[in-house]
């Protein structure tokens, strides 16, 4: 089929391959323009426009989209774009349009799915492929895949899963377009949860939270906008600034943010278990590597920072 692809965001990449893959022609592709990114604040393309113009695939950076002409299509394939598209551009294809959302939909409507899911304790996420339209993710659902989110996720890792196994669920559905077997089932609207977008401002770790809340906000932070902290000793004196990267809730009590003699963390309720942190600067690293160069010491504290 000739097809209108329209993505920013590097959740989308493993769709487009894939339907290029299958041999459909993406007449054009639609994205956001280019933005200031790195220290330089150079000019970047989306990760969906570099790939078109890494492999000659028609693009247009707009943006408004719904000022654009759009060629004749069979269908328009929406994933990761970020403006909102008009009803007419909506019905413009023959088949009309789809979108490719990150959550058990109506669970998790909005910005952020894949970060909620893991910061409102969820288990069971997936994908939905639903129809576009003019509400947020409103639109009837075509094909549902769902898959678990491990105990140590963080939300970078649940991305990638989910961009992977997104592409075949979308051309599942494809085909039943192509074919004329498509189902379409409304939303139930009383189930309906927001993943609002997120800021940095929802990044501050509070350790009087209960332990289980407090690791599930740093793995569902991470890679962005990630818990930032200060490591402070005993005397007041400030250490590394690093960024928690993984973290487990562990039993028994301790002090809020103080790291105890088994090297956790206290918080209200139990304490958490540091895994993986990402020192400013550096790499990833596991909390282990990090404190071959660094203090973590009984009665050191973890100041959240902005």
């Amino acid at each position: 089929m000739d097809v209108l692809f329209a993505g920013s965001g590097e959740f989308g990449l493993p769709t487009l391959r894939a339907l290029i893959d299958a041999g459909h022609n993406i007449s054009r592709v639609y994205s956001q323009p280019d933005r200031p990114a790195g220290r330089g604040k150079h000019l970047t393309p989306t990760p969906i426009a570099q790939f078109c113009l890494e492999n000659q695939i028609p693009l247009t950076r707009t943006a408004d989209i719904n000022a654009e002409a759009l060629p004749t299509a069979d269908l328009f394939v929406v994933i990761a774009f970020g403006q909102k598209i008009s009803d007419r551009l909506a019905g413009h294809a023959r088949l009309g349009s789809i979108n490719l959302h990150a959550s058990l939909l109506p669970r998790w409507r909005g910005a952020a799915p894949i970060n909620w899911a893991i910061l409102g304790g969820d288990s069971i996420t997936g994908n939905s492929v639903i129809r576009l339209a003019q509400r947020m993710d409103a639109g009837a659902i075509l094909a549902q895949a769902q898959t678990a989110i491990a105990e140590l996720e963080t939300a970078g890792e649940l991305h990638d899963r989910l961009a992977v196994t997104g592409g075949p669920l979308v051309l599942e559905e494809v085909r039943s377009l192509q074919a004329g077997q498509a189902i379409e089932t409304p939303q139930d609207e009383t189930k309906a949860t927001r993943a609002l977008k997120l800021s940095r401002d929802v990044s501050m770790l509070d350790f009087s939270q209960p332990a289980d809340a407090v690791a599930r906000r740093i793995r569902g932070l991470f890679p962005w906008p990630g818990c930032r902290v200060q490591l402070v000793d005993s005397a007041g004196r400030a250490k590394a600034r690093l960024t928690l990267a993984r973290a487990r809730s562990v039993p028994a009590p301790g002090q809020p943010g103080i790291i105890d003699a088994d090297g956790f963390v206290g918080c209200s309720a139990g304490r958490i278990e540091i895994i993986d942190v990402l020192p400013d600067g550096k790499r990833i690293m596991p909390l282990a590597a990090f404190r071959n160069g660094h203090p973590w010491e009984p009665r050191m504290r973890l100041e959240p920072v902005a």
